[in-house]
């Protein structure tokens, strides 16, 4: 079994190959060829009204460009026809099966101004590709619903197979002209999406931390205070001899002990010190030692990643080793760590009884959400019985490339 997550995840599918998912056109008339029917004959009011908008709001803001309103103008009619594409795209999921991503919205907040943000609608590339869709639709709503409605009385055995052909040409022109086309567009709505995994990770962290510290070293805190101010008033009242008071002091002092140790451990989960002073190789060696399978750990590194990148990394082998101690069954494991290029690959292995996911609740979605939050890549390959193996991928900064660092 291979689980494999990359950091598209979110904008990328722009419903390619949607005619593939639909059954074949046959000589039956079933819920997809009416649905196909129904689209076609709809293409020509539809496309009416789309071609009436977009001469409109063309041939005024044409003319009026000569005056101080036509620019606005044809700017708030590019924000119009962003809503008549997102009708399209509805009406195309809703009869053709077309799975096409919604472009991002315009960033008009805090562009400094009414200036700059006309000229920020007036190039919006995915309101002018609406008005080109919308402006060679009229011929082709004409033709389509002259030809469909004419099969229905005259070709009416062949008419699935018609329908099938006119609505690929239609579902080409959606996706031609209707998705986020570019790349940036694609990378805008992947961030968006990641800003909010890297919003979830921290707040989650942030609860974590005060969890553990209510739990654990503030209640012992609480417990050793208490301890002390009873020891003093007895002291103070002569109550006690020196055996019961020593008694006291020690059961103090291990509270105390205890108390620092959580503290480290806290210390350790929220980035290890190990790490901070001798970089990726001896903080993973650090949390080898801990596991209770054998490991074997081997990193080729000449330099040192950005901090936030050597974290991850850390957290990643950590939460990977923890699973292989509490889950696996293993006999041993081994850990690699290297460099190839720009990327930071890292692959945990074990010989235990494999069957490990991504939704098997031992981790691993998250692993894989904070990877994608900074264009990483998570692969679990785990048949049942094992090996398993996971490979993840992080981008590589160097060190001299972090904000403050020369």
């Amino acid at each position: 079994m291979t689980e494999r997550l990359v950091p598209t995840g979110r904008a990328g599918d722009t419903g390619r190959a949607d005619s593939d998912r639909l059954p074949p056109a046959r000589f039956a008339y079933d819920r997809h060829t009416w649905k196909e029917i129904a689209h076609l004959l709809a293409n020509l009011p539809v496309s009416l009204l789309g071609f009436t908008y977009v001469v409109t709001v063309l041939f005024t803001g044409a003319l009026l460009t000569v005056t101080v309103i036509g620019f606005p103008l044809l700017a708030a009619g590019l924000v119009g026809a962003r809503q008549l594409g997102k009708l399209e795209r509805a009406r195309a999921r809703k009869l053709l099966g077309v799975r096409v991503d919604e472009p991002s919205p315009l960033p008009l907040r805090g562009r400094g101004g009414f200036f700059p943000q006309l000229w920020m609608g007036l190039k919006d590339p995915v309101g002018w590709r609406t008005m080109l869709y919308e402006f060679i639709r009229l011929p082709w709503g004409v033709l389509t619903f002259a030809i469909t409605l004419t099969s229905l009385f005259v070709l009416w055995p062949v008419l699935p197979f018609i329908a099938r052909g006119l609505t690929n040409a239609d579902r080409a022109m959606v996706r031609g002209l209707l998705s986020p086309s570019d790349e940036l567009e694609r990378r805008i709505a992947e961030l968006e999406s990641d800003r909010g995994v890297v919003v979830d990770t921290a707040a989650a962290d942030l609860r974590r931390i005060e969890r553990d510290l209510h739990d654990g070293a503030q209640a012992r805190l609480v417990n050793l205070a208490m301890g002390l101010g009873l020891a003093k008033e007895k002291l103070l009242e002569g109550q006690v001899d020196e055996k019961v008071a020593a008694a006291m002091v020690e059961e103090a002092h291990g509270e105390v002990k205890l108390a620092l140790q959580e503290l480290r451990d806290l210390a350790r989960g929220i980035h290890p010190a190990v790490l901070t002073d001798r970089g990726l190789d001896a903080a993973l060696s650090s949390v080898a030692s801990r596991c209770t399978v054998p490991v074997k750990v081997t990193a080729d590194l000449d330099s040192r990643p950005v901090a936030a990148i050597e974290g991850i990394a850390y957290f990643t082998v950590s939460e990977l080793l923890q699973n292989v101690s509490k889950h696996s069954g293993a006999r041993s494991a081994a850990v690699d760590v290297w460099r190839s290029d720009d990327r930071l690959l890292i692959q945990v292995r074990d010989d235990g009884r494999g069957g490990a996911r991504l939704d098997a609740g031992t981790g691993m979605r998250g692993l894989a959400d904070r990877l994608g939050a900074v264009d990483g890549l998570f692969v679990i390959d785990s048949p049942p019985g094992g090996p398993t193996v996971v490979t993840a991928e992080l981008p590589w900064r160097d060190r001299t490339d972090e904000p403050g660092k020369r």
